[in-house]
């Protein structure tokens, strides 16, 4: 009889909505420690679905199957660690600064009643800015004057 704190494959694998080849993968990868096997079929443990949750995590923050590895396998070396970790935050502060322009830009769009969004001055000057590389401020000048602009929330309604 198993224990309750041992899954099998598919049963972690179903835990995190993920195909059991995913799993074999990362253990073959380095990203996954082997699960113990039993008769055969392998039972993984809590510790092992902590570490599925981590990888995915990881990689929902952009980082690639090599550089979690990196960062598993440097668990234990904490300075290593942090360097590598400190790169990760380095690119993920970028990405965000990106995603925030672009935001900035789309509500322009949302709100712009200029015939060609191209030709209205606060949205070239807001892409003048992303691609000079000056986030842009979250107010502009549109077309539409400030106080006929409706409001994000008037414009859900």
């Amino acid at each position: 009889m198993k224990s309750s704190a041992e899954l099998q494959i598919g049963d972690l694998a179903a835990q995190f909505g993920l195909g059991t080849h995913v799993l074999r993968h990362w253990e073959a990868m380095g990203l996954l420690a082997p699960a113990q096997r039993v008769n055969g079929r392998r039972r993984y443990t809590q510790s092992h679905a902590i570490r599925v949750m981590t990888i995915l995590r990881a990689k929902s923050a952009g980082m690639s199957l090599e550089q979690i590895r990196d960062i598993l396998v440097a668990a234990n070396d904490q300075p290593k660690r942090h360097e590598l970790l400190e790169a990760h935050h380095a690119e993920l502060e970028r990405r965000l600064a990106a995603l925030s322009e672009s935001k900035t830009l789309v509500e322009h769009l949302m709100e712009c009643t200029a015939d060609d969004y191209a030709q209205c001055p606060g949205y070239r000057e807001l892409a003048e800015r992303v691609m000079a590389g000056n986030t842009p401020p979250s107010d502009d000048d549109c077309v539409l004057e400030e106080h006929e602009r409706p409001t994000r929330r008037q414009q859900r309604s």
